[in-house]
């Protein structure tokens, strides 16, 4: 994996304080992100206390800073996130509601310190009862023709909630220290980004498709020693949907993750489904999982294509995970919006190593599709506790070293 981005490089000369421009109210903090940009780039600074916010778009060259103590509370009125912007939704593209902190063709940006991001995500989460006509368009846009400036939503009655977080099409990102609880819908979320590092977040998030952090067709990311407790996937690797991410035919690749905790939600540890565009290089090491769905997690499904290759899994805690603790699955069946075709996903090159735990209801459930089979898998060194221990079907070339699963009942399909 080739060097991250660690640290500003650019002068932080200037350093502009928000507190100097209250009486933007809403718009206080970017204003003084606009005055700190204009001066060439630096630091904004969110001093102890609680500030009201709208959505925050952040420049090339900006740090944007947060005290001890400071607390920023979004706005729960969608029309504070307008006009519509471009970003990608559940792996399509489009033009919606702004996520609360966006970054659009941007260099040198960072987001740091122990400050505490309230995203009022309450008030978002029943669109998803909202959202399935919307949905649908978007999902079969490309299929349809329907170019990406054709594609504008942005209104309660589209009701397709934004990320929290998002910068897209930027190059040299860090995002660190602070705490993120309850946005709309997927939380930490750049796409088309370049050397991106994601060091000492905390992610508390409850609603539906909270994920914690989805790196969508990026490269060169690094996340460390971040805590996620979310309302569905904690990481999930992607890089677009169906029709439209072949389309872009952008990987995501060259991606590690370290030192991390999982709790809550669904997978903790998830590579797709949405890898239309290929998923590379990518290396989950010395994580702790607890009390998710699953913990180890790769799924695809017939339309999705893409693929998924050289993937490392080493030195994972997996305990008390309500259905698998590993699993590579082509059925997975809770997408949004179903494909039209049923172009597969390969799946290739997966090695499982050094992983071990209990109370998981399967211990490894592996399934390929009958007509397009997974190749190249590796298990080794895994010790783990469940209910059913071995579920396998529709694999070629598996490798298997000094597995101990102890179980109530064991099912192998050839």
């Amino acid at each position: 994996m080739q060097k991250v981005f660690e640290k500003m490089p650019c002068s932080l000369k200037n350093i502009v304080y928000i507190s100097n421009f209250e009486k933007y109210g809403k718009d206080t903090i970017q204003t003084a992100i606009d005055v700190c940009s204009k001066m060439g780039g630096g630091t904004v600074i969110v001093p102890k206390g609680k500030w009201k916010t709208g959505a925050i778009h952040l420049k090339s060259n900006i740090h944007l800073h947060f005290e001890d103590g400071a607390v920023i509370i979004f706005s729960d009125k969608p029309s504070d996130y307008l006009p519509v912007v471009f970003t990608r939704w559940e792996g399509m593209e489009c033009y919606n509601y702004s996520p609360l902190i966006y970054a659009d063709s941007c260099e040198n940006i960072s987001v740091t310190g122990n400050g505490t991001l309230i995203g009022n995500g309450q008030s978002w989460w029943h669109w998803k009862d909202l959202q399935q006509s919307a949905a649908e368009e978007l999902c079969y846009a490309e299929f349809n023709g329907i170019p990406p400036e054709e594609r504008i939503f942005g209104t309660e009655t589209a009701a397709l909630r934004p990320s929290f977080i998002q910068p897209i099409n930027c190059k040299n990102v860090l995002l660190e220290d602070f705490t993120v609880r309850d946005g709309p819908q997927w939380t930490i979320h750049p796409v088309y980004c370049d050397n991106v590092t994601v060091r000492g977040v905390t992610v508390s998030t409850h609603g539906h498709n909270t994920d914690g952090l989805n790196p969508d067709s990026c490269r060169n990311v690094l996340i460390e020693n971040c805590a996620f407790e979310t309302g569905d996937d904690c990481i999930a690797i992607n890089s677009g949907m169906n029709e439209d991410g072949r389309r872009v035919n952008k990987p995501c690749e060259n991606i590690e993750i370290r030192n991390c905790t999982m709790t809550g939600g669904h997978g903790a540890v998830v590579i797709g489904s949405a890898i239309s565009g290929g998923v590379k290089n990518v290396f989950f090491h010395d994580c702790k999982i607890s009390g998710t769905m699953q913990g180890i997690r790769l799924k695809s499904m017939r339309g999705r294509g893409g693929y998924v290759d050289k993937v490392k899994f080493e030195n994972m805690e997996i305990n008390d995970v309500t259905e698998q603790a590993v699993q590579i699955n082509m059925f997975y069946e809770f997408s949004t919006v179903m494909p039209k075709t049923d172009v597969p996903s390969d799946f290739r090159n997966i090695e499982i190593r050094n992983i071990r735990g209990q109370g998981a209801k399967t211990g490894i459930q592996i399934k390929g599709l009958p007509e397009h089979k997974l190749k190249n898998i590796t298990l080794e060194n895994i010790d783990l506790a469940a209910e059913n221990s071995f579920i396998c079907s529709d694999v070629e070339n598996i490798k298997m070293n000094n597995i101990t699963i102890r179980e109530i009942k064991s099912l192998f399909v050839d």
